[in-house]
């Protein structure tokens, strides 16, 4: 696989100090650079061009969901994860609504970081399991926000999704619906397709609609 290029904006040493020491004996990732604040990270972003980006929410100045917003303004290509100590609902939702497509709470152990951060790469949208839960809660609370996007939707194409926004991972869905992985990657591909979206969240947010 290539190598897969990261930035940390962390203003916390302890905390960055853990996640650069981890990142740097991965061979799968290659650390670019490490901002203390969204100023300085706004400014860089764009022309570092990493892969992925580990985001703290609460940073000195600008917040990092401010500095999302300004960075895939410019650069939507970079996917964003939220490292963060936050896990109520306006947090996580405001961020996902600013352009992250990950996010993780700091007491998630460093493994974990690591597949997130491979997994988010990779197209997923990897969430501490709370996270996920959350979500869950407020999608089962809305309604569809509009028949003409489900509608677009084959009906195993509209499982897939509402697995999704449940917080289910490729391979549960697969064994929920008795198909196999690569069918399950192919079906995203198509909902993203259709949709004109680039990742889950948009998906998910497209059909089901995140409070705005």
């Amino acid at each position: 696989m290539q190598t897969i290029k990261v930035v940390i904006v962390e203003d916390l040493k302890e905390v960055m100090d853990g996640l650069v020491s981890f990142i740097r004996k991965n061979s799968q990732l290659e650390l670019l650079a490490t901002f203390r604040t969204a100023e300085a990270a706004a400014i860089e972003l764009p022309v570092l061009l990493p892969d992925v980006v580990i985001m703290d929410i609460n940073l000195p100045g600008v917040s990092g969901i401010e500095c999302i917003r300004q960075v895939k303004a410019v650069t939507p290509a970079i996917q964003f994860m939220m490292f963060t100590v936050y896990e109520n609902n306006d947090q996580v939702l405001e961020a996902l609504k600013a352009g992250a497509s990950g996010y993780l709470l700091k007491k998630t152990p460093p493994p974990k970081i690591i597949e997130a951060i491979i997994e988010l790469y990779e197209g997923g949208s990897p969430m501490s399991s709370t996270i996920a839960r959350k979500l869950v809660s407020v999608f089962q609370t809305a309604e569809t926000k509009t028949n003409k996007e489900a509608a677009l939707l084959s009906p195993r194409e509209n499982e897939v999704l509402q697995s999704l926004a449940k917080g289910m991972q490729y391979k549960e869905i697969a064994d929920l619906l008795g198909i196999s992985f690569h069918t399950v990657r192919k079906h995203i591909c198509t909902i993203y397709e259709k949709l004109h979206v680039q990742n889950k969240t948009e998906a998910i947010n497209k059909v089901f609609g995140i409070p705005r």
